[in-house]
């Protein structure tokens, strides 16, 4: 086959069984799929983690050259030798119905306490397309830095988030420190760091 032919990709659904259902919901599949050489492979049990899709934002002050970032605490990182206690930027899983775009304007409000005036979308991305079906939808964010302090979170939600307002430098030296541990914070920083001077033209109105 010529490194310019398609194989044809496929999939064969066997079975679909939900093993557990709660905060997260987990499915089990039975299932075979198309091999680049050609065939199929052999029937395999794969089981995914759905929790619906996300959006998450960098909030970022062009004049003040600073961003929000938050520190909450994750269960995924017990155990983990830096803590479980992550430095991110502002996420939230889109409710039916709602854009990614909405999730970041209610979002910020709810975890940084600031508005966002005007957003850019960086990318979409799978989160560990080996285990979940989760998305991220990616942007960078247009606030006023001074707005933004103090401790947030939903009660219902059992959120305990405190907020950082760090300049972008600092932000870019402990990302090089492997200080920030997030994937969507690690990211849109080095999206910014390669953007910034187009993003300060369209919002600085330079």
């Amino acid at each position: 086959m010529s490194a310019t032919t398609s194989p044809k990709k496929d999939i064969e659904i066997l079975d679909k069984t939900t093993c557990y259902e709660g905060f997260f919901k987990l499915v089990r599949y039975r299932l075979k799929h198309t091999l680049f050489a050609g065939g199929w492979s052999r029937e395999l049990l794969r089981e995914v983690l759905e929790r619906g899709h996300a959006a998450a934002v960098l909030p970022y002050d062009p004049i003040r050259e600073q961003v929000v970032m938050i520190e909450q605490f994750r269960p995924g990182a017990i155990g983990h030798a830096d803590g479980a206690w992550l430095w991110e930027i502002v996420a939230g899983i889109l409710e039916p119905g709602e854009s990614p775009g909405e999730v970041v304007y209610r979002e910020v409000v709810e975890e940084a306490g600031c508005p966002v005036s005007d957003i850019i979308h960086i990318c979409d991305f799978f989160v560990s397309p080996g285990s979940t079906s989760e998305t991220t939808a990616l942007f960078c964010g247009r606030v006023d830095a001074s707005k933004a302090s103090g401790i947030h979170g939903v009660a219902s939600e059992h959120e305990d988030i405190q907020v950082h307002v760090v300049s972008f430098d600092t932000a870019l030296e402990m990302l090089q420190a492997g200080k920030i541990r997030f994937a969507p914070a690690i990211i849109a920083l080095q999206w910014l760091a390669l953007h910034r001077d187009e993003v300060k033209a369209r919002w600085n109105g330079l």
